[in-house]
C-alpha cells in the first residue's frame, strides 16, 4: 500500500470489497426477487422491513470500518502489537454489541411497524419476516469485522471467498425454503428470512476458520492482553462516518416512505424496489471506497500525503465512472428492472419516469462519497459526518418536503438529484477547509 503504482493497486484493493458489498446488499434483493412472486402485499412488506435489516447491517459496517481504518493505519506505522490489539478489541466488541442489537432490534419490532403499516395483511406478513430476520446481527456483525480486519492488512481476496459462500446459500435456499421444494416445506415470507441468517451463519464461520487457522497478517492478541475501552471509543469514532452513510440510508426510506404512503401503498412497493436496484448500483463505489480507505488511512500513518492525494483523485475518477455507468443502464432500462419486480401496470406508470429522475444525481453521488471517505482517512472525522448528513436527510427531507407540496409524488424523485448536487457544491468548500488545516 506504500509502494505500488496508485491506480493498479485501487483496483486491486477495490474489486474483491466491491463484489464483497454487492454480494452483501444481494440478501436483501433476493429476497424481493422471490417474495414478490408470492404477492405485492409480501414485496411492500420486505420494502418496510428494508429500513431495519439497512440500519442493522449499518451497525455492522460502521463497527468494521473502524476496526479497519485503525489495522492499517497501525500497520502503515509499523506497529504490529497494536494492530493485533485492534482486532482483539474489535472481535469482542463485534459479538457484544451483536447482541446488544439484536435484542433492541427484536424489541422495536412491534412498535414501528405499527407506525407505518396500517394494512393488517402487510403488518403480519413484516412482523413474520422481520422476527426471524433479526437473529441475522449476531453472525452480520462478527463475520463484517473479520472482513474488515483483513482488508485493513491488504488482503481482499479471502473475505469476498467466505461472503460469497454466504449468499451463494441464500440464493439457492431461497426459493426452496420459500416456495417449498423436495423435503422442505413452503415458508412463505418466513423462508426468505430463514434463508437469510442461515447465509449469515455460514459465512461468519468460514470468516473464523479463515482468522484462526490460517496464515494472516494480524492476530488474535492473548498474550498480555487487557481490555480497554478507549480502544472501542477510538474503533466506533474512526468508524461513525461510515455508519452514518449506511444508517441514514435506513432514515432515508422510512421518511421517504412516509411521504409516498400518502399516495398509495404501490409507490411503496415501487421505492421498496428501486432502492434495492440502486444500493446495487451504489454498493460499487462503496466497495470502492473500502479499498481506497485502507490505502489512503495506510498512507495517512506513514505521512506520503503525495499517495494520499493521488489515492482520492483517482478514486473519485474511477467513483464517476461507476456511478454513470450505472445511471445510464437504470435511465434506459427501467421497464425491464421493475419487471423483475414483477411490477403492475400502476407501478409502470410512474416508476419508470421516477428511475429517469432519480439516477441524474449519480454523478454527484459518487463525487460526494469519495470526498467524505478522504477526510475520514485523514481524521477529520466531524467533516465527513457533515457531508453524509447533508446529503442523505437535511438536503433531502428539506427538497422533499417542499417539492412534494409544489409537485406532489414527482416532487419526492425530484428531490433526491437536487440534495445530491447541493452537498456536491458543499463538499468543494469542506475540502478547501480540510486542505488548509492539514498544511
Amino acid at each position: 500500500m506504500g509502494t505500488k503504482a496508485i491506480v493498479p493497486l485501487i483496483m486491486q484493493m477495490s474489486l474483491p470489497p466491491l463484489f464483497s458489498m454487492f454480494l452483501q446488499y444481494t440478501y436483501n434483493f433476493v429476497d424481493c426477487l422471490f417474495v414478490a412472486q408470492i404477492s405485492e402485499k409480501a414485496l411492500t412488506a420486505v420494502s418496510f422491513s428494508f429500513p431495519l435489516t439497512t440500519l442493522m447491517l449499518a451497525f455492522s459496517i460502521g463497527t468494521g470500518v473502524g476496526i479497519n481504518v485503525l489495522v492499517a493505519r497501525y500497520l502503515g506505522r509499523k506497529e504490529q502489537d497494536e494492530a493485533n490489539n485492534i482486532v482483539s478489541h474489535g472481535l469482542l466488541l463485534s459479538f457484544l454489541f451483536g447482541i446488544l442489537l439484536n435484542v433492541i432490534f427484536y424489541l422495536i419490532l412491534e412498535p414501528y411497524f405499527h407506525i407505518f403499516i396500517k394494512d393488517e395483511e402487510i403488518y403480519a406478513l413484516s412482523m413474520q419476516y422481520m422476527k426471524i430476520c433479526v437473529f441475522l446481527q449476531i453472525p452480520n456483525m462478527v463475520h463484517i469485522a473479520i472482513q474488515k480486519i483483513l482488508q485493513g492488512t491488504g488482503n481482499m481476496l479471502t473475505p469476498m471467498a467466505f461472503q460469497t459462500a454466504g449468499v451463494v446459500f441464500n440464493f439457492i435456499f431461497d426459493p426452496i425454503l420459500i416456495f417449498g421444494l423436495g423435503p422442505f416445506p413452503a415458508m412463505g415470507i418466513k423462508g426468505a428470512a430463514v434463508s437469510t441468517v442461515l447465509g449469515y451463519t455460514v459465512s461468519m464461520l468460514i470468516a473464523f476458520y479463515v482468522l484462526l487457522f490460517t496464515k494472516q497478517k494480524v492476530k488474535i492478541k492473548t498474550k498480555g492482553w487487557k481490555l480497554n475501552p478507549a480502544v472501542w471509543i477510538n474503533i466506533f469514532r474512526c468508524g461513525m462516518p461510515s455508519f452514518i452513510m449506511n444508517a441514514l440510508g435506513a432514515f432515508m426510506v422510512t421518511f421517504t416512505n412516509s411521504f409516498l404512503a400518502a399516495y398509495s401503498m404501490t409507490a411503496v412497493a415501487f421505492f421498496g424496489a428501486y432502492f434495492k436496484a440502486q444500493q446495487l448500483v451504489v454498493m460499487t463505489v462503496n466497495g470502492l471506497i473500502q479499498g481506497c480507505i485502507p490505502i489512503m488511512s495506510f498512507n495517512f500513518g506513514a505521512g506520503n500525503k503525495e499517495r494520499l492525494k493521488k489515492t482520492m483523485i483517482w478514486g473519485t475518477v474511477i467513483a464517476m465512472l461507476f456511478m454513470g455507468t450505472g445511471e445510464l443502464i437504470l435511465s434506459l432500462f427501467p421497464k425491464e428492472i421493475l419487471k423483475v419486480f414483477m411490477a403492475s401496470e400502476e407501478m409502470m406508470s410512474f416508476g419508470v419516469p421516477a428511475l429517469r429522475i432519480m439516477t441524474t444525481g449519480y454523478l454527484f453521488n459518487g463525487i460526494a462519497t469519495m470526498v467524505a471517505s478522504y477526510i475520514q482517512s485523514v481524521n477529520q472525522i466531524r467533516y465527513s459526518i457533515v457531508i453524509n448528513l447533508l446529503r442523505q436527510l437535511v438536503m433531502l427531507y428539506i427538497f422533499m418536503w417542499l417539492f412534494s407540496r409544489c409537485w406532489g409524488m414527482t416532487g419526492v424523485w425530484i428531490s433526491f438529484p437536487a440534495a445530491e448536487i447541493v452537498t456536491c457544491i458543499c463538499c468543494f468548500f469542506i475540502m478547501k477547509k480540510v486542505e488548509r488545516q492539514e498544511k
